[in-house]
């Protein structure tokens, strides 16, 4: 049987982190991966003519963590294209067209009272459960835009707004989801907007979590599924889906809260884990690119929350042989209304935001049914963040657990995929240096 000072379940950028962090420590390091690719919940694939990110993508310089690693790995960003047009749902359901500066002014006041209480709810974004939020946590953000009193034109829009944030409807989303992203963009929501949506990465995720790999000193197998996790206070014993067993000393769990069930741990992972994997986080929407003929002026249309589509956006000009064609990302509060087989339906979802446009193709990754994931980007439901993150972040004996769903600071962003790995790199290095 193998032996190893600490195995990594998970080659995502909490994974990844963590390994080569441990690895630096000095310590036996395997990373035990079930695709057959690292990156974890961030994919970049070539589909529709262009490298598509079919998981995560955008970043910012105020999420630390991530932007330590691009200056690092000297990853350059640029910046998706500003809008020319601007398309959105009035109060009545009907469309309305303008700019990107009349939608703005549309939505300021409102967006504005939606977080104006955030800096007494949570003064430090990187204590996220420390202030008023303590009493605020069983509001969802419908509850919050329902108590302002808007307008009925601003009330659609601002709506439309954070449906396309939180990738769920907003019942089911808890106003902390809002304000502790605004907390890390330092009480400003419009940064928060520029944070969660503007620039992606020069040469896309793939080439930046393969920077991360390349450091990390120990072995990456990949298509290699872990089924179980037997520990006891001495270390634990890993076993694999083809029978492989491995003894550790530590394990470090990535997955996220909604697939954790997918290992067998033995004694049961804490009750915390059970409980909000029973309830599942927010989150449980969907991503799609769509391939548009010609080359359509760049816009970005909002959806409701009730809409197949929340958001749709033009990203990138092409052409080939078939001519001149638009790629666009779209975005869905319900990934179970979306079926990639109906391209009519698909051209329908289409037409209710942005008419006009021709869909020749569409493509995506369904997270939500994926195993390894089982969400997309993680939101909480109402309660669920000062009820749960400190216990989801203690280690349970050996095993110790590094996701975006239990950071600090960008919980549900890359950002906070890698506090989490080091944060649980750390501890295991202090504990095996001591132990």
């Amino acid at each position: 049987m193998q032996s190893v000072d600490v195995v990594v379940i998970g080659a995502g950028f909490a994974g990844l982190t963590a390994a080569r962090e441990l690895g630096h420590a000095g310590l036996e390091v395997l990373t035990l991966e079930a695709r057959d690719r690292v990156g974890g919940r961030t994919w970049t694939e070539y589909r529709l003519g262009h490298e598509l990110e079919l998981g995560a993508n955008w970043v910012h310089w105020v999420q630390p963590h991530v932007w330590a690693e691009m200056t690092r790995y000297g990853r350059e960003m640029i910046r998706s294209p500003r809008a020319d047009e601007a398309y959105w749902r009035g109060a009545d359901g009907s469309a309305r067209q303008g700019t990107l500066d009349e939608f703005m002014t549309l939505i300021d006041a409102g967006q504005q009272l939606i977080i104006d209480d955030v800096r007494a709810a949570i003064p430090r974004g990187t204590e996220p459960t420390v202030g008023t939020i303590q009493e605020l946590d069983h509001l969802s953000i419908q509850d919050r835009i329902d108590a302002l009193g808007l307008d009925p034109e601003s009330r659609a829009a601002n709506e439309s707004v954070w449906v396309g944030h939180v990738n769920a409807p907003l019942d089911q989303v808890g106003l902390s989801s809002a304000l502790r992203w605004v907390a890390a963009s330092g009480g400003h929501w419009q940064l928060m907007h520029e944070a969660s949506s503007t620039y992606r990465v020069v040469d896309g995720m793939r080439e930046f979590t393969a920077r991360i790999a390349a450091h990390v000193a120990g072995e990456i197998r990949l298509n290699t599924q872990v089924v179980s996790v037997s520990s006891d206070a001495a270390g634990a014993i890993v076993e694999t889906a083809d029978g492989t067993q491995i003894r550790a000393r530590r394990v470090v769990s990535t997955l996220p809260v909604n697939a954790v069930a997918g290992i067998r741990f033995e004694p049961a992972l804490p009750e915390v884990w059970a409980r909000q994997h029973a309830e599942t986080v927010a989150s449980q929407g969907t991503k799609v690119w769509l391939r548009a003929s010609g080359h359509v002026p760049r816009f970005f249309a909002y959806g409701s929350q009730h809409d197949v589509f929340s958001v749709l956006k033009a990203e990138f000009h092409e052409s080939d042989e078939r001519g001149d064609y638009t790629l666009l990302v779209a975005f869905g509060p319900q990934h179970d209304r979306v079926d990639l087989d109906d391209l009519a339906g698909v051209q329908t979802a289409v037409d209710a935001l942005r008419p006009g446009l021709d869909i020749t193709e569409v493509t995506a990754h369904d997270w939500m049914t994926d195993p390894l994931a089982r969400n997309t980007w993680m939101t909480h439901r109402p309660g669920q963040l000062t009820r749960d993150l400190a216990a989801l972040q203690a280690p349970a004996g050996v095993v110790h657990f590094a996701t975006t769903d239990n950071a600090n600071l960008w919980g549900g962003f890359i950002d906070g995929a890698i506090e989490s790995g080091l944060r649980e790199s750390r501890r295991i290095a202090d504990a095996l240096r001591h132990g």
